[in-house]
């Protein structure tokens, strides 16, 4: 199974839930992450690309690999911080 997702790394549950509110009301999630994300990812709208299950770090893994494709989900608490994930594709 392999996954495209994207996602912005924040150092609180409370700006994860704010900047997804934001999302849900209509910014651009590559935009939000540009601005707020601090994972180098974040230069590129927080694009991760193609991965497979196991390359994440098991909470990470665990969303990208059973939520719904296409919606932002989060915040989701790993030892980097909170993310918001957006799954952009995913295979069997």
């Amino acid at each position: 199974m392999r996954a495209k997702a994207r996602h912005i790394l924040v150092d609180s549950a409370e700006v994860a839930e704010s900047l997804k509110a934001d999302i849900e009301g209509g910014a651009d999630f590559g935009d939000v992450a540009r601005e707020h994300s601090s994972c180098p990812s974040g230069r590129e709208g927080g694009d991760l690309g193609e991965f497979g299950r196991g390359q994440m770090v098991p909470e990470f893994d665990e969303v990208v690999f059973s939520a719904e494709v296409g919606k932002t989900h989060g915040p989701v608490q790993t030892q980097f911080g909170y993310h918001l994930i957006e799954i952009t594709s995913r295979t069997e």
